[in-house]
């Protein structure tokens, strides 16, 4: 029997959605536009998607500036302006398949933990780093998205949403596998945060 092709194989992929539909009210706007090392902060993580072997998906909402992009791109809602939103938003657009979530602001998610969360056999496998649970990046399992569309529409808070839903939660010692887990979980929502990203993009090893 043939080897499956590169397509092939891709279609049978995890979807790899980074999550593009926040304000960014606090670093001043557009998000996935805004430069770390030169580069557009959401070319980290889609770089990370697709050395992964997810099937890399953006979502983001109408008015969200994005830089041009070589993947598809998908809208969620208007409204509400919910962390649940663009999970949902991919768990539809992947008919059945996983998603592995991760945020366009988040550059140090590393292609082995996104790979790892795409193949672990739980439907819902969430990190817990500094104590607290951590929605991206996370992999969704298809078969949540009766119980995530119920709470979006209650808009019910994420974390409290995710307990409930009894998740595989991965601590910092398994996680610590992949790479520094508050490294990995870091996420650029302010200028300072933006200030320490440069840093730690300077000095990998940190």
């Amino acid at each position: 029997m043939a080897e499956p092709t590169g397509s092939e194989r891709r279609s049978e992929a995890a979807v790899g959605a980074v999550l593009a539909g926040g304000r960014g009210a606090r670093i001043g706007g557009a998000k996935a536009m805004v430069r770390l090392g030169g580069s557009p902060l959401i070319s980290y993580p889609l770089a990370a998607v697709e050395e992964a072997g997810l099937e890399p998906l953006v979502v983001a909402k109408a008015d969200s500036e994005l830089p041009p992009l070589r993947c598809p791109t998908i809208l969620e809602p208007d409204s509400p302006r919910h962390p649940l939103c663009g999970i949902v938003a991919a768990l539809r657009q992947a008919g059945g398949r996983p998603v592995v979530a991760v945020g366009c602001d988040m550059p140090f998610a590393t292609p082995a933990l996104l790979r790892w969360l795409g193949s672990a056999p739980e439907p819902l496998v969430v990190p817990r780093a500094e104590g607290s649970l951590q929605p991206l990046p996370a992999r969704y399992d298809g078969a949540l998205l009766p119980a995530l569309e119920e709470a979006l529409a209650a808009e019910r808070a994420l974390r409290g949403t995710l307990e409930a839903l009894r998740p595989r939660i991965v601590a910092e010692p398994e996680l610590a596998r992949f790479g520094d887990p508050r490294r990995l979980c870091f996420n650029v929502n302010s200028r300072a945060d933006l200030r320490r990203a440069e840093e730690m993009l300077a000095a990998p090893d940190r």
